[in-house]
């Protein structure tokens, strides 16, 4: 597998996106539209969330 993509499921994983373990195995499998942008949202949520500091 290439670091790249290993790299990228750890900094998932550190920030609470990545759930399913088994996301290691399946990285080059396409990804339903719906996944794409549910991760997308979930990330604005993150960003904009309310309990952030403000600096």
């Amino acid at each position: 597998m290439e670091e790249r993509k290993l790299e990228l499921v750890r900094k998932l994983s550190q920030i609470g996106i990545q759930k399913d373990p088994q996301w290691v195995e399946r990285l080059d499998e396409p990804a339903p539209l719906w996944v794409v942008l549910e991760l997308i949202v979930e990330m604005m949520e993150r960003r904009d969330s309310p309990h952030q500091p403000f600096d």
